[in-house]
């Protein structure tokens, strides 16, 4: 039976908060605060029968597959009080911390500029599905548009599947991730059978059309037209086969601009969990850097960069697992600025190893602002002020957020007020 609900705030995945006539609290998805709605209610879930009295803030959502695709959550709210919305999710994580700092506005991402794509494949009694999971399933929606990728990804679709089609059985499910480099589509398949040679010829006639710059499946290189190229002159990064790289091209600028502001004048500089290079090539047009990454391919792909990038310093490379063995302030001393852009999980034992240097200035770039405020106060406590926050919106319509934080080294035992969350 259906119950009618005032929707008070949004929790941090975009869900609408109500309280029932018991005071029992209930997550309401697709609604937004002030509206009076209905729903069917089960545990602390609610599913939206209606909306009585909507909010002045709903908008038409951007895709036909809003609340069906389980990808966005906040398609129907107006930009503004969306984008205030996401920045009060970064003020909130840092005062549960008890750290009082001002936020930057939003820096705000437009649809159609997701170059990576991690698509789900499933093959049933019909034909091979490309798409992706359902909200709350397992099952997979063949998606006919997406207004949050690129061009050059969501126009192929078809002959992405088509791609695909030799190599997922019935009843599998594989995984495709797939970046719009400045040389093609490069394709990486997961989880699909082993090629056979047949397979390897049909794929590569299907490549013949320039649109795919390389196609590999389970790490193995099937076809490469063209070196996938990400260029920003005089830098070109290499990305590796289905590895890590920021989700769009205009929200890793205005990354890579925050850091390379933030570290200031002087060098050398240490780029902690540095991926591909997004940042120790922009930082090394200015300072030597160390790269320091636990992931073989990932430095493998910075290599090829550093060699083919123009008028960049040293760059030296360093293999280790920082969150096994983070870098203890005596290997930190001779840097005058260090950079860290951890997982999800964030740096904690990094922190704690930075908190005990003299670094003079440290950035830390995640896309987790809970784990990002829990590796701030380290540093804050550790004798660093925290001098500027910056969301940037990489995650369009989701409760994901990437930030950029600042600090300085301060006195030691210097401490930030504490603030009591109401």
């Amino acid at each position: 039976m259906a119950e009618t609900l005032t929707i008070t705030s949004l929790g941090h995945e975009g869900d609408g908060i109500a309280e029932t006539a018991s005071g029992q609290k209930v997550f309401v998805p697709f609604t937004l605060p002030g509206e009076v709605v209905t729903a069917e209610i089960a545990g602390e879930r609610g599913h939206l029968v209606s909306i009585v009295r909507p909010s002045p803030d709903r908008i038409d959502p951007a895709c036909k597959h809003f609340t069906v695709c389980g990808g966005c959550a906040l398609q129907h709210w107006a930009p503004e009080r969306y984008q205030a919305w996401k920045r009060e999710l970064v003020v909130h994580a840092f005062a549960q911390r008890g750290i009082e700092t001002e936020v930057d506005p939003i820096v705000p991402v437009a649809p159609h500029t997701r170059r990576r794509a991690v698509f789900t494949l499933a093959r049933d009694d019909k034909a091979l599905v490309l798409g992706f999971n359902k909200r709350d399933s397992h099952d997979v929606l063949a998606i006919e548009e997406c207004p949050l990728l690129v061009p050059e990804i969501e126009n192929r679709r078809d002959k992405l599947a088509a791609l695909a089609n030799r190599l997922v059985d019935q009843g599998k499910r594989a995984r495709m991730t797939v970046v719009s480099t400045d040389t093609g589509l490069d394709v990486s398949l997961e989880g699909a059978r082993k090629p056979g040679r047949a397979d390897y010829e049909a794929l590569g006639r299907a490549a013949t059309d320039g649109s795919i710059c390389r196609l590999t499946v389970d790490g193995a290189e099937i076809v490469m037209s063209r070196v996938p190229e990400l260029r920003n002159d005089p830098i070109v990064l290499y990305p590796s086969p289905g590895g890590f790289l920021q989700a769009t091209a205009p929200s890793e600028k205005s990354m890579a601009d925050l850091v390379d502001a933030a570290v200031g004048k002087s060098g050398p500089v240490l780029d902690l969990f540095s991926g591909i290079g997004t940042f120790t090539l922009k930082l090394a047009r200015r300072f030597p850097v160390l790269a320091v990454e636990g992931e073989a391919r990932l430095l493998q792909a910075l290599d090829r960069s550093m060699r083919f990038s123009k008028n960049i310093k040293a760059v030296t490379m360093r293999r280790r697992d920082l969150f096994l063995n983070p870098m203890a302030p005596p290997e930190l001393k001779p840097f005058q600025a260090v950079v860290f852009d951890p997982p999800r999980a964030g740096a904690k034992a990094q922190a704690e190893m930075l908190a005990k240097s003299a670094v003079p200035r440290i950035v830390g770039v995640s896309c987790n602002a809970a784990t990002l405020a829990r590796d701030a106060r380290i540093l804050i406590d550790g004798g660093y002020r925290l001098t500027r926050v910056t969301p940037v919106d990489q995650f369009l319509w989701s409760g994901h957020i990437e930030v950029v934080a600042t600090f300085e080294l301060a006195r030691k035992g210097s401490t930030t007020r504490r603030v009591k969350l109401s």
